[in-house]
Formats: C-alpha cells, structure tokens, sequence
C-alpha cells in the first residue's frame, strides 16, 4: 500500500509541473492570436496600460477552454513518453503494475480539473466574456489619437479632412496647412493657413487649431445643377483660432446590454431564454398561420373598391348584384376557412372583369409574399437565437468531456510512442488538437446555421474523438505496437506491390553445423518448385482469355504461400553456414510475396462481376500482370541463385 501512494505522488509530482507549463504556455499561444485579430482596434488609440492589462486579463481567462484541453494532451503525453523512454514505465509494469493502476492519480486529478472547468464555464467565463466584450466595443469606438502624416490626406477628424506638407517635430508647428470642413455636404469650407500649432483641449473633447497667416473660403449656399456661379465668402487671417469637435476620451460602455446576450448566461439563464424565445416562436407562428386562414379570401377584388356606377352616373344594376355576391362570398369563405374555386368565380364574370380580377389578385399575392417573406425572416432570426442559446449550453458539458478524452488520448500514446521532451510530443498534439479543432469548428457552424441539430453539431468533436481515446488506451494497456513503422512498411508493400530486399546476417557464433546433403536437397526442392512455377505462370497470349482467366480462375496462390514457407525454412537452415559466401549469397535471394493482387476476386462469383466492370477492372488487370512479371522473375532469379549456393556447399 506504501508503495502504491508513493507512486500516486510520483506521478502526481510528475504531471503538475508539466501541466503548469504546457498550460500557461498554450494560454500565451492563444493570446498571442487574440492580440493578431484585434491589434487593428488597439493600435493608435493611445490606451493606457490599465486599460490593455484589464483587456487582456479578460481575453485570458475567456481563452481558458481552448487552451486547458491541449495543455492536459501535451501534459499527459509529455508524462509518460518520459516515463516511458526511462524505462520507468517498463520497471513499473514488471512490478505487477498496469497501465491503468499508474494513470489512476491523473485519472482522478483530470475528473477533479473537468468538474472545476465545467464551474469556470458556467460561472466565471459569461462574466469574463461580457466584460472583455464590453470593453472591446468600448476601445473600437475610441477615437484614434491625432497623429497627422506629412503630405498624406489625414482623415480620422470625423467631419474634416487636412493636409500638412511638413511637421516641425521639435516645438510641433506644422506648415502649409489645408483644411477641408464637409461637414455641411457639397458646401465645403476651405482653411489656407502658412502656419498652424495643434492641441487638445484639457477635458479631451476639443482639437484645438491655432492658425497662422491664412484665408478661409466658404460658399454662402450650396451649389444647384443649374448654377453657373455661386456666391462665396473669402476671408483673409493673421491670426485664427478654431475648435473641432473630437472626443478622445475613453468612455466605457455599459455592460448590461452584453449581459442579454447568449455569452454573458449561465445554465439557468440558458434555459430561461430558450423556453422564453419558444414560446414567442410559437406564439408569432400562430399568428402568422391564423393570418394566412383569414387572408383565404384575399384573391377577390374588395366590394368597397368595385365601381357600380356607368359613365353617365347611372348605377349599374349587374355591377352592383356582383359586388353584393363577391361580398357574400367573401364572408363565407372567411367564415368557412376554405379555399376558393376560381374557376367558378372567372367563369361567371365579363372577360374585362375577369383580367381585372386577375390583375388585383396578382398584386395582392406580391403584396403577400413580401409580407411572408418579412415574416420569414422574423421567425429565422428568433429560430437563430434558440440555437445560439442551446449551442451556449452545450458548451459549458464540453470543456470537461474534452478534458477526460484528451487525457485517455494522450496518456495511452505517451506509453506507446515512450519520448519525451518538447519534439514528438508537441507534434502529436498540434495534429491531434487540429483534427479537434476542425471538426469542433466545422460542427459549430453546421448547428448554428440549423443544417444540423444542434446537439450533433457540438457533440460532433467529441464523439469521433473519443473512439479514438477508447482505442488508443486499449492497445496501450494490451502493450500492442500501434506505431510500429516496419509493420506499416510491409503492409503498404503488400498492398501496392512493392518489393523488399532480404538481409540474412553472418552469425558469429554458431552451435549447430549444417548437413551438405540435406542443404543440397532443401535447394534442389527450391529450384524445381520455383521452375515449376514459372513455367505455370507464363501469360496467354490472347489477351481476352488472359483477361477473363485473370479475374474468373485466378492463380494458384497456395502454391505460392507453400514455397515462400519452403524458402523461409531453407534459408533459416542455411544461415548457420561457416561459409561467408554462402550466407552472401542468401541474401540476394528475393523475398517471396503472396499479394493481393495475384487474386483479386477468391470467389469465382466475384470474378463474374468484376468482368463487365471495363473501365475499373481493366487498370487492375494490368497491374496485376506486372506484378506476376515481376513474380516470374524473382521465382527466375531464385532459382538461379539456388544453383549457386548448391555450388559453394560442393566446395
């Protein structure tokens, strides 16, 4: 049991500093590219450092669940690659320990860390967020700090534009001024001055301009289209000062309006805002659906606007009958809440009626759809706010799964791959946070633009994920070789036919003597089935029935597994050679494959199918053949070598 705690201390002792590490520096990371996608807003404002700190503090903690799952990654895979590269790891398992006995302190902290991160989500973050949000808003909306270029158009003095062809930086005179005042329109004012001197006033409200020896032109009205000359104000100056409206205070806005929306909620919040917006959801649907009932009848002309009188200003009795009966029929069907029958309605109406009817209802129907159209657009924005709102409440159970999964993702590989350090670790978990990151992404935008539920957006991240971890912690406690890279050397060799070359090694100590003989019977059973086989294995040279035998009868790939097994044991006999040259000669002997591709189709049902399949079944074909060429040439070449060898035992 001593033991047991001294190794949950060890590991804890082991995980926190690293933590500690990998955490702040992957916080600096992210907010580092905070910095990158606002710096626009921040620079040249003339921000105090108070305010900046405040800023930045605020994006820190905003930044926490992105930066807290690829910390416990890095930490864990750090931790045990080292533990695993020491062969502490190893000393540990010989000890009767197992994998998941060593992870169990982390197990336990990362539980304690998920349950914290998910208090940080709901409590902490929407103050953090609204805070640092509020005073974004605030810093975009402060004006910039004058800084005026020399002979560039300066136009950050809302309402003025001014040009200055050179700057005194010692005592701030500037010369050859010109300014432009647009802020009455097209009736621009013009300021010459040789000379001017710029301040701010001491409430920050005001730039103040001291001008010196100049004129002043103004237009006394604007200029109309058809005006040839405009009567105008000129004014000549010795000495003139002016006021410009500039606020360059920075005044902070209010933070309740940030707290109303979805950032700035905890869970309880959450849930009242989604059952408050369904409810107006459905209380604006069935006023629309009611209003679409009561409108069946809008297709009829309106009675009150039919003209019952003729061009004499008699009344004319048919038009009035037929306003009557359209009114009656407007009743009913408001009352009834059915459809109309036009054709009965045209049918009984005047061909210049009918085309007027036509027309209204043309005009009424445009007039409904933009109505609908407007009302659409209603019901989207308040369905789009449901959605931010349930995405806002998904994400405070996130962080603490996506902490669990990445800790039984990197945990397990560190074990597996066994480096520590900076390097493989740090490569690892940028590629697996990328892949996190991406489909967290890509999830996010599918839920909030309703393409996808929204629960399977968010959750799209985590339930591919954790697969992942399930199966990576599984073959790290099983001590499977997951990145065995011999293993996925052979099997891309298998799969695409490439060849390998064969290293029989010269041993230096041998203990059993081979038997001349028994080596020369083992090679000459070699060579004749090699021979055997290459002559079994020449193409046809009709290409249709080479083609059809290909894919219906196939090759004999059990005689080819029985004479690779046959070489393998005579070259395993043969390696105990005392003769340098024989075992030189073994190991120009070529490997003996059996690939796939010797037999694409085991069932002759599947060749049947695969025959009428010309354009993807004929490319497979060929490279099938240049792999039994190749094939015919190795069994060639063994064959040959096989001879040789037999002559060097005979020496």
């Amino acid at each position: 049991m001593k033991i047991v705690k001294r190794l949950h201390l060890f590991m804890l002792q082991t995980f926190l500093p690293l933590f500690a590490m990998t955490f702040l520096i992957v916080l600096f990371i992210v907010l580092m590219q905070f910095l990158w996608k606002y710096i626009d807003s921040l620079v040249g404002k003339g921000l105090g450092m108070d305010v900046l700190g405040e800023l930045f503090f605020y994006a820190a903690v905003s930044m926490v669940p992105m930066a807290l799952p690829l910390a416990i990654l890095l930490a864990s895979l750090m931790t045990f690659g080292n533990l695993g590269e020491k062969f502490e790891l190893t000393a540990m398992k010989a000890s009767g320990i197992s994998l998941l006995r060593v992870m169990s302190p982390l197990i336990g902290l990362v539980c304690i860390i998920s349950i914290g991160a998910f208090f940080f989500q709901n409590d902490v973050l929407p103050k953090a967020q609204v805070k640092m949000w509020t005073l974004l808003f605030s810093v975009r909306q402060k004006s910039p700090e004058v800084e005026i270029p020399e002979n560039v158009f300066y136009d950050q003095i809302p309402g003025y534009n001014l040009l200055v062809k050179e700057k005194n930086k010692e005592n701030g005179m500037l010369y050859d001024v010109m300014i432009y005042d647009v802020n009455h329109g097209d009736n621009v004012t013009i300021l010459l001055a040789d000379s001017a001197r710029m301040a701010m006033t001491p409430d920050m409200s005001h730039l103040y301009l001291h001008l010196y020896e100049g004129e002043q032109f103004e237009n006394l009205r604007e200029q109309r289209t058809n005006d040839r000359n405009v009567p105008f104000r000129r004014e000549n100056f010795f000495d003139k000062q002016i006021l410009i409206p500039f606020d360059a205070n920075f005044n902070r806005l209010d933070e309740q309006g940030m707290r109303q929306q979805y950032v700035g909620k905890n869970i309880t919040e959450l849930h009242q805002s989604i059952d408050s917006i369904g409810l107006r959801v459905d209380s604006i649907g069935s006023v629309f659906s009611r209003d679409l009932r009561r409108d069946a009848s809008s297709v009829l002309p309106r009675p009150d606007m039919m003209e019952v009188t003729r061009s004499d200003g008699s009344i004319d009795e048919f038009a009035v009958r037929r306003r009557d009966e359209i009114r009656r029929q407007s009743e009913e069907l408001a009352a009834a809440a059915r459809p109309l029958s036009m054709d009965s309605v045209l049918g009984s109406m005047p061909p210049a009626d009918a085309a007027q009817l036509i027309g209204q209802a043309m005009g009424i129907s445009r007039e409904h759809q933009n109505v609908n159209e407007f009302k659409s657009l209603t019901m989207d924005e308040e369905k789009r706010s449901i959605r931010r709102h349930e995405i806002e409440l998904i994400k405070k159970y996130t962080l603490s799964v996506a902490c669990i999964i990445f800790f039984f993702i990197g945990a397990p590989l560190g074990a597996i791959i066994r480096k520590g350090g900076l390097g493989t670790p740090l490569v690892v978990s940028i590629f697996l946070f990328l892949i996190y990151y991406i489909f967290d992404n890509t999830g996010y935008k599918l839920a909030r633009d309703g393409r996808w539920p929204v629960a399977a957006g968010i959750w799209l991240s985590t339930m591919i994920l954790a697969p992942l971890g399930a199966y990576v912690t599984w073959k790290a406690m099983n001590d499977s070789s997951v990145f065995d890279s011999d293993r996925y050397k052979n099997f891309f060799r298998m799969l695409f036919g490439l060849r390998s070359s064969r290293h029989v090694p010269l041993k230096e100590v041998i203990i059993r003597d081979i038997d001349v003989d028994r080596g020369e019977r083992m090679l000459e059973i070699v060579s004749s089935r090699c021979e055997a086989l290459e002559a079994a294995l020449v193409p046809q040279r009709n290409l249709l029935k080479a083609y059809c035998s290909y894919f219906i009868g196939g090759i004999d790939t059990r005689g080819i597994h029985s004479l690779a097994d046959e070489l393998n044991r005579t070259i395993d006999y043969l390696s105990d050679s005392r003769d340098p040259r024989v075992v030189m000669k073994l190991s120009e002997i070529p490997v003996i494959r059996v690939l796939w591709v010797y037999a694409p189709t085991p069932e002759r049902w599947l060749g049947y199918i695969a025959l009428p399949l010309l354009p993807l079944s004929v490319p497979l074909w060929l490279y099938g053949r240049r792999c039994l060429r190749n094939l015919r040439s190795d069994l060639r070449k063994t064959a040959s070598i096989c001879g040789e060898v037999a002559g060097l035992l005979d020496q």
